[in-house]
């Protein structure tokens, strides 16, 4: 079933945005003095907790720490939060004008995996963000990609069903998350083959018009 909408549904990091800087991580691991296998390791064991609105930063960057047998003062928080902000906070400026130029013909929403931090962050730095149609970021939806309920609250939250939706994600698993509830689904590899896709799933008249 589908109301003829056409709703793009973008993932931020990986296709919109860049991926973490390389060398934060450790960067971070030397600012708490513990070794770099051993941060990264941490870091991502716990993030999901953070991702999905579960822990507040201040639980996540304690979490962190306790594992690395580092204490967790509260200025060493502060200072790996905001240098884990920092190294999230790159976009690719061609990809937001491609995105930009779509909500001439489509309505167009994102779905990111991001702690509720960093998200209030990147809306400051990026006030593109407003031109969409909707923006859900898991750490204020209380649900992560590959979840099934962060796609659905997009879903609910247009007033549209997942027929609607072309999804687009650089992560074949979030992919194949969106396409088990019926939304469509691109595998982002780069700006030429997604927009040839969506030129080719838009209708007709939204492509000439």
């Amino acid at each position: 079933m589908s109301t003829d909408r056409r709703i793009v549904l973008f993932d931020l990091f990986g296709v919109i945005a860049h991926h973490q800087r390389p060398g934060a991580p450790a960067e971070m691991a030397a600012r708490c003095h513990a070794p770099a296998d051993a941060f990264a390791k941490a870091y991502w064991a716990c993030r999901l907790f953070y991702d999905a609105g579960q822990w507040s930063a201040s639980e996540y960057w304690t979490a962190v720490l306790r594992r690395l047998s580092r204490a967790a003062g509260t200025d060493t928080i502060e200072e790996l939060r905001l240098a884990d902000i920092d190294s999230w906070s790159r976009v690719d400026g061609r990809m937001v004008a491609y995105v930009r130029s779509l909500c001439d013909v489509a309505e167009v929403a994102l779905l990111s995996n991001i702690p509720a931090d960093h998200a209030d962050a990147f809306r400051a730095a990026q006030p593109w963000l407003g031109d969409l149609d909707h923006v859900a970021f898991s750490g204020k939806i209380n649900a992560a990609k590959p979840d099934p309920a962060a796609f659905r609250h997009c879903v609910a939250a247009m007033r549209a069903v997942p027929a609607d939706f072309l999804f687009v994600d650089d992560r074949v698993e979030n992919v194949r998350a969106a396409q088990a509830i019926g939304m469509k689904g691109h595998v982002f590899t780069g700006l030429d083959e997604l927009a040839a896709a969506v030129d080719t799933w838009l209708p007709a008249r939204s492509r000439t018009s």
